[in-house]
Order: C-alpha cells, then structure tokens, then sequence
C-alpha cells in the first residue's frame, strides 16, 4: 500500500474520530490497533501494540508527570495558591492596572507551582475576576491577562506537558523543563509591559485602586508568610534540575514531598483534601498513560508503512532550509491548535516531525520549546481553545464567548512574537540548559 495513502487514512480516520467526540485516548487506540494489524501482519501486529504499550508505560521517564500533577493538585486542594494571590494584591500598589499586575504575577508564580493550565486559570478566574469586573476593569483587561499567564504553566516547570513532549520527542526531558524558563519570563515581562501601557493610554479600561491605608508591616506580612516560603519549591525543583543533583523523576519526588511539607506547615492538609489531590492526579496520569500506550505502535506503523522516510523524502526533494522546515511546522501546529487539545496536536506530528527535524538537523530543544509555545497559544486560539472555555465557566453571566475571544487576542499577538524570537534566536530557550550541570 502506498505510504501517502496509508499516512492520509491514519491521520484521516483518527481526525474523525476526535471530532465525533471520542476520547483522544480511545481515538489513538483505535486507529494504532487497526493499523498495527494491517500494516504491521495480523495477529503479530497486534501482539506488537501489545508489547509497546507494556514497554511504553513502564518507562521510568515517565514518573514525574503523575509526581508533577500531584504536587500542583495539593497546593491547589488546600487553598495555599489563594493565599498567595491575595498576599501578592497587598503589595502591588500604585501602578497602572494593578489588578491585571496582579494577576500576571500570581499566575506566573502560580504556574512554577502547579503545572497545570486549567488549575491556574480556573483558580485566577475565580479568585481575581468577579473583583476586577466589579471594580470596573474591562472585560478584555480582566479576563485577558488571566488566560494569557495561567497559561504559561505550559512553559514553567513543573509542567506535566513539556515532561510528555520530552518523553514522546526522544529530548531531554530535564533540558526541556529548563529551556522554557527564559520565554516565559519575558512572556510574563511583556504582559505586564502591555497592561500597564494600555491602562495609561486608555485609562478608562483599568479604574485607578483605592488603596487601603495599611501599614508597611501591614502590606509585607502577609507576603512573607504566603510567598516566600513557596520559593522553597520552586528552588527544590529548578534548583535540583539546574544544579544537575537530581534527574527529573527525583525532582518532581522532591516537589511533591516539600508540597506536603508546606501544606501541613499552614494546617492546611487534610485526609480528604489528600484524597482529592490523589483522585485528581490519578484521572489525568491515566488518561495521559493511555496515550502513551498507543503512540510507539503509532509511529512504528507509519515507519514500518514507508509514510515516515517517504515523507522526509518529498520534503527533501524540495529542498529546503531548515528554518523553512521548522516555519512548515509551527504553521501546522497553530493550525491544529484551532481545533483539537493539545495532546492530540502531540501525537499527531511527533512521529513525523521528529525524524524530520533529526534528518533537517534542527535542535531538539529548539523543538521542543517551539512544541510547547503553539500548544499554549493552541489553549488560546478560537473557536476551540480549552482555556476559552475554562474561562466562560468562571465568567459572570453576561460575559459571552465574543467578548473572551476578543480579549486574548493582544495577548495571543504577544505570544506569537515571542515564538518569532525563539527561531530567530535559539539561544532564549537553549543558554539555560546549557548551564546545567556547571
């Protein structure tokens, strides 16, 4: 069988699976079962699926993501992350749009604590925005900067996602994790930049604060109690990384021990608080494991099938560049990003991008950092993005699905923008691996 039309009934059939509703999980599952049995000899191929989903799953590499998910879910549990938000309010004062500084800030700090971008903006959405809107901010400079930094936790370590991309990828997962600090601080960076810009030169948008009367002591306390001691965890996850002491899996054990740590610190932990985090890290680490389980049939499928070498090959035949290669990409990606999560984005081109950037030489953190920009302004991107839908969730009433669509898009353009720097210079996401180790 041709590989084109082989490569075409497989992305075909699993595309039309995902848009009538089925799991991505079963979708995968299916499409990899009646292939591998097609293509790879019957019965043999279904014993092969067998063993790659057995040898999948019992990957080591693997560990930190149900390890990450937990740490986050028991921050999120016992209401530490609240705590922090409302602290951070006290000492962001007298500033242009404060409360959309807020945000970002307590996203940004949020998402080095969770990893999780529908915690982090369910949680901003839910503490921050009934307060802004009643204070008269906006609905763009409201909900806007809570879906544009609750979705950093894509970049930021401990995010399960960049573990998966890692795994999935054949890249370091460790360089991986650090290699998205530096975009997501100048995402962060530039957020604020353009918050504080609009509400001087538009200052109806963003009301200015009446500031409580608090004292120093009053304004810091809180911070010092709330904040800084969550530096603790992110030194103990970055730091262990950064400094080459642990690998990935041990680091995420780390985090998730100091999450205990600290939520017991504040009374916070409970039994059934523990048990919530627990069920919650154990429904997304199956539905992630499943997916793991049919993607290596999936991509020795279409390797077996020709569709991986006889593509490389027509692109070749072109002759491109590399930069040309990697641009053909990203489209593709924000492409799918329109319209299906970003899982699914994964499995679908990590078994043809990856051999075609090892045969372009592009570097695998360069790629991998690229991977998990579009998969965040995938969350983003009308008419499906998920966060645009965590977001009506936590909106009030009158807000409709125009008015949020139309409230990202700055910071979609500012996203977009930082992905134009990370191709044009690589270095934003590979000097702090490098570093590594040292």
């Amino acid at each position: 069988m041709d590989w084109a039309l082989i490569l075409t009934l497989m992305l075909g059939s699993l595309a039309v699976l995902l848009l009538i509703g089925l799991p991505v999980a079963f979708a995968f599952i299916a499409v990899t079962t009646v292939g591998a049995y097609f293509v790879l000899g019957g019965e043999r191929g279904i014993l092969q699926l067998a063993r790659n989903s057995a040898q999948s799953v019992a990957n080591f590499q693997l560990a930190p993501i149900p390890l990450f998910i937990l740490m986050g879910e028991i921050l999120f549990q016992t209401g530490v992350a609240h705590r922090a938000i409302d602290a951070i309010e006290r000492v962001v004062t007298r500033i242009p749009g404060r409360m959309s500084v807020v945000t970002i800030f307590g996203g940004t700090i949020f998402a080095a604590l969770s990893g999780s971008t529908i915690a982090n903006t369910a949680m901003l959405g839910g503490t921050l925005l009934p307060g802004m809107l009643k204070r008269g901010y906006h609905p763009s400079m409201a909900m806007g900067p809570i879906m544009a930094s609750g979705a950093i936790a894509m970049l930021i370590p401990p995010s399960a996602l960049a573990v998966l991309v890692g795994s999935l990828a054949g890249i370091s997962i460790a360089g991986l994790l650090i290699a998205g600090v530096l975009p997501a601080l100048l995402l962060a960076v530039l957020f604020v930049a353009y918050v504080v810009g609009r509400s001087v030169l538009d200052p109806k948008v963003a009301p200015p604060d009446v500031y409580e009367d608090m004292s120093l002591r009053e304004r810091w306390t809180p911070f010092a109690i709330y904040v800084l001691p969550l530096t603790v965890l992110f030194a103990v996850v970055i730091g262990s990384l950064l400094a080459g002491i642990a690998t990935p899996t041990e680091s995420a054990a780390l985090g998730s021990i100091t999450a205990v740590i600290i939520g017991a610190a504040y009374r916070a932990l409970s039994w059934e608080k523990m048990g919530r985090a627990l069920m919650e890290t154990l429904k997304l680490s199956v539905m992630i494991l499943f997916i793991i389980a049919a993607s290596q049939t999936f991509a020795q499928v279409l390797s077996f099938s020709g569709a991986t070498n006889g593509l490389i090959n027509a692109i070749n035949a072109v002759d491109p560049t590399p930069l040309m290669v990697l641009l053909g990409m990203i489209a593709i990606l924000l492409f799918l990003g329109c319209f299906i999560d970003q899982v699914s984005m994964l499995m679908v081109t990590v078994p043809v991008f990856v051999p075609l950037a090892g045969a372009m030489e592009i570097n695998e953190l360069t790629l991998g950092v690229v991977y998990l920009l579009t998969m965040e302004i995938g969350l983003l991107t009308p008419p499906f993005g998920l966060l645009l839908f965590v977001m009506r969730g936590v909106a009030p009433e009158g807000i409709r699905m125009p008015q949020i669509y139309a409230s990202v898009m700055p910071f979609l353009l500012i996203k977009l923008f930082v992905l134009a720097l990370v191709v044009w210079l690589p270095g934003i996401g590979t000097w702090l691996p490098g570093l590594m180790g040292r």
